[in-house]
């Protein structure tokens, strides 16, 4: 086995002051020497090898069996001083090779030697349950070429085997912070041994709220070990956390979150809010792999099944489904097994699935920074991709707005059921399946819009047909679910429509009395091929109404 790069017993000497990112990047000494030159003829800038960076050569033929062959321009770039045990600060996008960037340092300086037991000597701290398992996957192999045993540590799910696992002792712990916190004060693990500290999203563990338990975690850690932090950006205290933790840190920005993929095409289609459900329906019925986005664990269970119900399979992700149910679920659609994945937020950090080729905004994020994570799920790793906002009347000049925050050029188009448009993004359609046991679409709620734009404002504690409560305004509309008398004010109008729902006593079933936009008085259906329906049974099990908008909590 190759000697690491790293001594086992003392840290790699600090530098007196951090090293220029110029002069630790061999892709930026190539563009400098090129610059000093002008009137010379350009050659092509010279990629280094992984060899060439300093990789050990098992780690090399372990990065050649999964198909990597050479480095990202991040990894390119932040080798060299990782390696060398050198504090790392880099900033890239989503989709840049972070992962295999910080994997390599780590398990290079950890070879030779194995943890006892609750010590590990590894830790890569993460925002979520799914990107540990993804981080995991592409540490685990490489863990394995250097005798080395990883673990991860994330909640909701039990937690004796990681207990077991700890107590047989692991070199590397991939793992959330608020479990690994949990199993610290239990006196399973302890943080006295660790040699490399990687944190990875730290952005979204700060809007997450994350960062005090981070704080008090890297306080357990001892203080001359290597810390490697990524992040797309250094708001939020991130900055903060990096001057802290890190010691003279090299720094390397390889496209900012803030900078948009040249491959990837951008576009909005403004919808007539009676239309979104079945424009949605043929954009997604293509026969590449999409990724949807919707405001709320609701919308997300509910888009996946009306899409499967109109013969589209698909499966949802978000934070009401147990860990086995994500995994699964995830599983499916990074497998080819289903084609169509709708998410909440809760994806746009963690899903690492190659060859998606297309994103869709069911329902326009909040803010840029959510809009342009959500759309690094697609033309990663040099590949190209589309995204697709899909806009009501009141949401454009909000979306207008978020494009801009963004720094993005959309193509703007007023898009009708069945335009050309649609086909040309999603291409020829795929046969249309009849899933099994197909679980029945939920009833919609109104209490709440989701998305952007100027929906009504509800001041009670109701959501659709579960919560308390009536609105005031023109029309009424039961929801079919079991309703509970009380009050709400406001307008009731949600983003895709513009009914309210009355006062009633419990009941198991609703008919829709007012009218309801771009409905004609009767709610509009969509059967199992697809296909909208002027009337059906509310409750039949391939039937549902059209979404309106959303409700729901936040995913």
């Amino acid at each position: 086995m190759t000697t690491p790069a790293r001594a086992a017993s003392s840290r790699a000497p600090r530098s007196s002051a951090p090293s220029s990112p110029a002069a630790s990047s061999p892709v930026a000494s190539s563009a400098a020497a090129n610059s000093a030159a002008p009137s010379s003829p350009v050659a092509s800038p010279v990629v280094p090898s992984f060899a060439d960076l300093g990789v050990a050569p098992e780690l090399v033929a372990s990065l050649a069996s999964g198909g990597i062959d050479a480095p990202f321009p991040i990894q390119a770039a932040t080798l060299p001083d990782s390696l060398a045990g050198k504090d790392l600060l880099g900033r890239g996008r989503t989709g840049s090779g972070k992962t295999v960037a910080f994997a390599l340092p780590l398990v290079t300086a950890l070879a030779g030697r194995r943890s006892a037991a609750r010590r590990p000597r590894g830790l890569v701290l993460v925002p979520t349950r799914e990107l540990a398992i993804q981080v995991d996957a592409t540490i685990s192999p490489l863990a394995a070429a250097m005798g080395l045993r990883t673990r991860t540590i994330f909640g909701g799910v039990g937690q004796n085997p990681q207990v077991t696992a700890l107590a047989k002792g692991v070199d590397i712990i991939v793992a959330t912070p608020g479990r690994l916190a949990d199993l610290i004060k239990q006196g399973h693990a302890q943080l006295d041994a660790i040699e490399v500290t990687v944190i990875d999203e730290a952005d979204h563990m700060a809007d997450l709220g994350f960062l005090p338990e981070v704080r008090r975690l890297l306080d357990r850690t001892p203080a001359d070990g290597q810390r490697l932090l990524f992040s797309a950006t250094l708001d939020s205290g991130v900055d903060v956390l990096a001057r802290r933790y890190l010691h003279n840190p090299v720094t390397h920005e390889v496209d900012s979150a803030a900078s948009p993929v040249p491959a990837m095409d951008h576009h909005v289609f403004n919808v007539d809010p009676a239309e979104r459900g079945e424009i949605v329906t043929q954009l997604v019925g293509g026969h590449g792999r999409t990724l949807a986005f919707a405001r709320t664990k609701h919308q997300a269970k509910r888009w996946a099944r009306i899409l499967t119900a109109s013969g589209i399979h698909a499966v949802d992700l978000h934070g009401n489904l147990s860990q086995s149910a994500r995994q699964r679920n995830l599983a499916a659609f990074s497998d080819g097994d289903v084609r169509v994945l709708v998410a909440t937020d809760i994806a746009a950090r963690g899903i690492h699935v190659d060859d998606i080729t297309l994103v869709v905004h069911i329902d326009p994020p909040a803010e840029h920074k959510a809009y342009l994570h959500r759309s690094g799920r697609t033309a990663r790793a040099g590949a190209a991709g589309v995204v697709v906002t899909v806009a009501t009347h009141d949401q454009r000049r909000d979306v207008a707005d978020l494009m801009r925050r963004a720094a993005i050029k959309p193509t703007h188009s007023h898009v009708r059921i069945g335009d050309q448009v649609i086909a040309d993004i999603a291409g020829p359609s795929a046969p249309r399946v009849v899933v099994a046991n197909a679980q029945p679409v939920p009833a919609e709620r109104t209490g709440r819009g989701s998305g952007l734009g100027r929906s009504g404002r509800s001041a009670g504690r109701g959501s659709g047909g579960g919560g308390r409560g009536s609105s005031t305004g023109s029309g009424n509309s039961a929801s079919g679910g079991r309703q509970r008398t009380g009050s709400t004010t406001g307008a009731g109008q949600s983003s895709g429509g513009a009914g309210n729902r009355s006062s009633a006593p419990r009941s198991k079933s609703g008919a829709s009395s007012g009218s309801r936009a771009g409905s004609s008085g009767s709610s509009t259906v969509w059967s199992s091929s697809g296909a909208p329906s002027s009337s059906a049974p509310r409750r039949g099990p391939r039937r549902a109404t059209r979404p309106a908008g959303g409700s729901g909590s936040a995913g």
